[in-house]
């Protein structure tokens, strides 16, 4: 049975991995890319006997190698030498996308065009004629709806008839201006004398000619003497000129409307420059109430069955297999009670990570990061900067790995240092806990200020960064803004999955491991097994207990859960349930009275915005090490954070106690 391998390329938002799913199905996983923590997205399908082995390659506009999901493309096709690139195109936005069409082609690779959203294209008047653009390319071109699975099979038969045909496969010479083409002339004779010509020496010329550094790597001297000489400007600007006279071609469009469509009525007050902010707020607002009611309700069931049937069937079948009280003790009170504590709360969890999803997918995200490049750019940064910081209210670590998108590293840093401040939702059952206890009725207001502040302390450190240690001129924004699109309920449903799965994964690892940690810290001493006031973990929290003292939180058990918090936050919940003697899947009946009792209200709202800006979990530790190929950053992330959420908390304790006492 034929095996094959194709790329899936394109522009962000064309349609691309809504078409990987709807091949692949559930036949796919996701890995990272060789030596670098971006993911990827692999998937088998299977066709008239034919199996296709599909690689989901980041959305890019240009095979440029000015980010990093621009040189993982480019790297995959030109190292891996895929049997078919499948470039998939949004027929709405075609000139754009033709432009990366163009660079495919040149490349070298057996190349097929999916001519994406044709509904969309017709419900704008726009008549897209698929066969003269293919012989314009001379490439095939399928239209397709990806979305409706329109078209999948005879895109099907044409890559495969492709990948039988792929031995006759010339990349076509588009036509420059004269003074490009007599450049690439030259150098492609210069190529033909070093023995550097083969099937993508076109390419390789104009490579040279712009002076790409990955293809200069390799070249001798005398090729190296002409990098640079064609300005990039120039060379775009010829593509622009190419695909334009394209599409003049083969699209017709109806006089333009003068009334507004859906996507520009929204906008009128998604991205309005005095009503945009608020519009923006009350969706958070929207976001946190859903949260709170809805995953409210449904954490009291998963509650009450860690609390019931989980634990009782866990001390029935220990006590029938007669073990030692301490052992029942390690499962009932270390890990039922330590991880059940985690998983209480992953309604709520899931809820975050469904609406930021909804919000990402549909495209209001990129409205906002457009609504904020002017209030960014009074810190030194620009709107797609807040991208990463919203992607944060989900995890830090993805958030970080998305600053890959920003071209200049200066920029890229700063977005990296501040994205902990941003509030992720490990920290949220924190919230949920604390402000149900201290705060009902107002857990939503509460919680929404604590997210504010987190941007807020995200703004002043940028200002500050901008201004010291990473100095830099203001880049310009330039993104696309998408028309909305009502996500596929499939799709939306697999993002999520992968995010709760890695919170349940979590909870079934690192914070299986830490709650048993913890227990055995709790519950032995240098004399053997002991009481819980008399152990190791009573000694540590002891020791550190008055740092947190002028914070409002000064006992040892609340010193100790915050320290063992830099493993997860969200083992913060569970080791307080554990450190303060609670057994089982503690809920908020259990804990109230002794948070109550440990806590004044000042002091619990102090000891969440300590838990909002301290020191970031390992996990987001380790992210910054890579991204920044440095532990200068990282241990710097550690210490600056540490001491601003002391200042923090110390200020609102302090203030507060003087205001409402």
């Amino acid at each position: 049975m034929d095996i094959f391998k194709i790329a899936l390329t394109g522009n962000p938002n064309s349609g691309k991995t809504t078409l990987f799913n709807k091949l692949t199905g559930s036949n796919h996983y996701v890995g990272n890319w060789p030596g670098v923590t971006v993911e990827k997205m692999e998937g088998r399908v299977q066709h008239n006997q034919h199996i296709m082995d599909l690689v989901d390659l980041p959305g890019i506009y240009s095979l440029s190698p000015y980010t990093l999901e621009e040189k993982i493309a480019r790297s995959f096709i030109l190292e891996e030498k895929p049997d078919v690139v499948l470039n998939i195109v949004d027929a709405t936005t075609l000139e754009r996308g033709l432009y990366l069409t163009l660079q495919l082609i040149e490349l070298g690779r057996p190349v097929i065009v999916a001519l994406n959203m044709m509904d969309e294209a017709e419900q704008r008047g726009m008549s897209i004629d698929s066969e003269s653009l293919a012989v314009e390319l001379s490439v095939p071109v399928v239209p397709i709806i990806a979305l409706k699975k329109q078209g999948i099979d005879r895109l099907m038969d044409t890559v495969i008839q492709a990948h039988h045909g792929k031995e006759i496969y010339r990349p076509k010479r588009f036509p420059y201006s004269r003074e490009i083409e007599e450049k690439v002339s030259e150098v492609e004779k210069m190529l033909l004398l070093h023995e550097k010509n083969d099937p993508n020496s076109r390419w390789l010329a104009l490579k040279l000619l712009e002076g790409d550094p990955d293809v200069l790597e390799n070249m001798p001297e005398t090729l190296r003497r002409i990098a640079g000489s064609l300005h990039q400007d120039l060379l775009a600007e010829e593509r622009y000129r190419i695909t334009g006279d394209m599409v003049r071609r083969v699209v017709s469009t109806p006089p333009a409307n003068s009334g507004y469509r859906l996507t520009d009525r929204i906008d009128r007050l998604a991205i309005h420059p005095y009503l945009g902010i608020p519009f923006f707020g009350v969706v958070m607002l929207f976001m946190f109430y859903l949260t709170f009611t809805v995953g409210g309700f449904l954490a009291g069931y998963v509650e009450a069955f860690f609390a019931g049937p989980i634990s009782g069937a866990a001390v029935a079948v220990l006590n029938f297999l007669q073990v030692s009280d301490w052992l029942i003790s390690l499962v009932v009170d270390g890990v039922i009670g330590g991880v059940g504590g985690v998983i209480t709360f992953v309604p709520n969890i899931a809820i975050v990570f469904i609406l930021i999803s909804f919000l990402e997918d549909v495209g209001y995200m990129a409205r906002v990061a457009y609504l904020m490049d002017n209030w960014m750019s009074k810190v030194g940064l620009n709107g797609k900067s807040f991208i990463p910081m919203i992607l944060g209210f989900g995890c830090n670590v993805p958030a970080i790995m998305s600053t890959r998108s920003i071209e200049n590293e200066n920029d890229r840093l700063i977005t990296i240092l501040i994205n902990p401040f941003m509030s992720c939702s490990a920290r949220f059952p924190i919230y949920v806990l604390f402000t149900s206890v201290f705060f009902p009725g107002r857990e939503t207001l509460v919680t929404f200020s604590l997210y504010l502040l987190g941007v807020l302390m995200a703004f002043v450190f940028a200002f500050i960064f901008r201004k010291t240690i990473v100095p830099g001129q203001l880049s310009p924004l330039i993104m696309e803004l998408p028309p909305y699109r009502f996500p596929l309920v499939s799709d939306l449903g697999i993002h999520v999955w992968e995010k709760v799965k890695g919170y349940l994964v979590k909870a079934g690892t690192v914070i299986f491991g830490a709650s048993i940690v913890l227990w055995f810290v709790l519950n032995f001493n240098t004399a053997g097994m002991t009481d819980i006031s008399s152990s190791f973990g009573a000694a540590i929290g002891r020791a550190i207990a008055p740092v947190f003292a002028p914070l409002g939180f000064g006992s040892w058990q609340n010193a100790l859960s915050l320290l063992s918090g830099i493993v997860a936050k969200e083992i913060v919940v569970a080791n307080t349930a554990i450190l303060y003697g609670l057994s089982e899947a503690a809920g908020l009946a259990e804990f109230a009275p002794i948070l109550i009792r440990e806590f004044s209200q000042v002091g619990a709202y102090a000891f969440m915005v300590f838990v909002l800006l301290y020191t970031p979990c390992v996990g987001v530790i380790g992210v910054i090490r890579r991204e920044t190929n440095s532990w200068k950053w990282p241990i710097f992330s550690v210490v600056y954070q540490l001491a601003v959420a002391w200042v923090m908390a110390f200020v609102v304790f302090q203030v507060g106690t003087l205001l409402f006492s």
